[in-house]
């Protein structure tokens, strides 16, 4: 816990140290929490290549302290040359996960930079586009240490991403997956950033450094085009929002899944156990996901092709509808289909009570592969969620945007408390935010408390197979026993795995009286990162 006495600028949490140093040394020059939060948002690209990149798309809830959220929706759509007859008459039934056909949408996120900048000016925010992407430029060009997470996934995922073009020349220096300590350099991507910070945000989409981007994907072999990127926006958009006890919550609108992120809080707080220790509480949230995702696979997609509101979809008489098939006694049937993905969270309160919440991606571990010769980009494979299939709910259509797994979150407290909390993990982010903030909110844990709290993640993601519920072995074994004899067909995991994601948090209480404000947060101890203060 740290308290934040009269001049104090405010906290930032990130999976990745460096990150969050990003961001501090911004609040400490004066700047808001979105102009830490666009620092941060360049730097852990560049420190964490292997879970997200500025070729990803990204998503934003944004407070200016004034307790009325608005989100920033930075998806790119899928290329207008494409279709499921253009992969047909390349032989292919489904969309390749790797290589140039795999890189099939615009990579949105920096258009969403571009937008919180634009809103960081309406709250006060002086400094230059320049000085935010800086320190992301800096370790580009000049190294960092390589964490054992980036060693880790490089060596199990060299098999299916070295043949992709440029992830060799970017990713296996030397020939070889580079170790723990080494440092490591991306010249071409640390002089793309400097350019993003010369020339804006709208260079990346309508000037030089669009048309570079466009020639490095078309020497790649991708169908995405300058026209592609010319037509992409970020959309400053209403954030969906729901009620449970003592707190409003908000998250993204689809195509992201934050719908799903809602719910399960929601149906929760109408049947939550007394404790959240033992079976009872796993079970009651584990139920809750299961009902939620039901929603949720049936009814989010591009918004464009959604024949519902999903606002309508929170409403009193629909969730307490799906609350009574809750049955305290009984898993119900899985699975549903899996989702993966590999993303970052990161949160940020600044000392005037501005809040931002922002989740970055490129779907699975280093996306695409394909890595852009002249830019450095490491391009996601976003679009490989959609189907080919004929009437399929994600079927693959030129402009529309792909299913989402990120959402981030942000909540207000009846007695003023204001909180950013997110993870990644595909499947596993809404129940992550089920998890950390219901340990929290109902039952009095501290942020790093209900962080560090074992987790579970029912179904896929970081490209495991298994659709059972899987529990960190620090769960209790009575806990354990009781909730196989409930009918949970389920798995015991290591103490602490980042298969269960990779969470954070920030609580901001007000002051009262001579009494300044209190900041409280959190990082997860199965990342690399932590909690800035200034």
């Amino acid at each position: 816990m740290l308290s934040t006495p009269r001049g104090f600028r405010g906290m930032a949490t990130a999976p990745h140290h460096l990150a969050s140093q990003a961001g501090l040394d911004v609040l400490r020059e004066g700047g808001n929490a979105l102009e830490a939060m666009i620092a941060m948002a360049a730097t852990i690209p560049v420190v964490y290549p292997h879970m997200n990149a500025i070729g990803g798309d990204g998503f934003w809830l944004v407070d200016g302290g004034d307790g009325r959220p608005v989100g920033i929706d930075a998806c790119g759509a899928a290329a207008a040359a494409i279709s499921p007859a253009w992969y047909a008459k390349r032989g292919h039934r489904t969309i390749p996960s790797r290589g140039a056909l795999a890189a099939n949408t615009v990579a949105g996120t920096v258009s969403g930079w571009g937008a919180a900048f634009e809103l960081s000016r309406t709250m006060g925010g002086k400094l230059p586009l320049a000085r935010l992407v800086e320190p992301a430029a800096w370790f580009a060009g000049n190294g960092f240490a390589v964490t054992e997470s980036q060693t880790r996934f490089t060596a199990e995922k060299r098999a299916e991403c070295e043949a992709a073009p440029g992830f060799a020349a970017a990713f296996l220096p030397g020939g070889k997956v580079p170790q723990p300590g080494e440092r490591f350099v991306q010249a071409a991507l640390g002089a793309t950033l400097k350019r993003i910070g010369r020339e804006g945000t709208e260079s990346f989409y309508r000037g030089a450094l669009a048309q570079a981007i466009a020639a490095d994907l078309s020497r790649a072999g991708s169908p995405v085009s300058l026209d592609d990127y010319r037509r992409h926006k970020a959309k400053v958009v209403t954030p969906l929002t729901v009620g449970v006890p003592g707190a409003r919550l908000w998250n993204m609108t689809p195509p992201t899944q934050g719908l799903a992120a809602l719910l399960i809080l929601a149906l929760f707080a109408r049947f939550k156990p007394e404790s959240c220790e033992g079976p009872a509480y796993v079970h009651a949230l584990v139920e809750a996901t299961k009902l939620a995702f039901r929603v949720r696979d049936r009814h989010v997609k591009d918004p464009a092709y959604m024949d519902v509101d999903p606002q309508s979809l929170l409403s009193e008489a629909r969730i307490a509808r799906l609350a009574a098939e809750f049955d305290p006694h009984l898993a119900a049937p899985w699975p549903q289909p899996p989702r993966k993905g590999d993303t970052i969270w990161m949160g940020c309160i600044d000392g005037e009570g501005r809040m931002a919440s922002f989740i970055q991606s490129i779907y699975w571990e280093f996306g695409s592969a394909v890595v852009g010769d002249e830019t450095g980009i490491l391009f996601q494979n976003r679009g490989t969620s959609f189907s080919l299939e004929k009437g399929a709910p994600q079927e693959l259509a030129a402009g529309r945007k792909p299913f989402h797994t990120l959402n981030p979150a942000m909540a207000r407290f009846a007695d003023g408390r204001g909180m950013v909390y997110g993870t990644m993990g595909g499947d596993g982010q809404p129940q992550t935010q089920g998890m950390v903030f219901s340990r929290y909110a109902f039952y009095g844990m501290t942020p790093q408390q209900a962080v560090t709290a074992p987790r579970w993640l029912l179904g896929r993601t970081w490209g495991t197979a298994t659709t059972k519920l899987r529990l960190e072995s620090r769960f209790r074994a009575g806990t354990i026993a009781a909730l196989r004899g409930m009918g949970h067909d389920l798995e015991v995991a290591a103490d602490f795995t980042d298969l269960m994601g990779h969470a954070g948090m920030i609580v901001r209480t007000p002051g009262k009286g001579d009494a300044p404000a209190l900041l409280e947060g959190a990082t997860d101890p199965r990342s690399d990162g932590q909690v800035a203060v200034f």
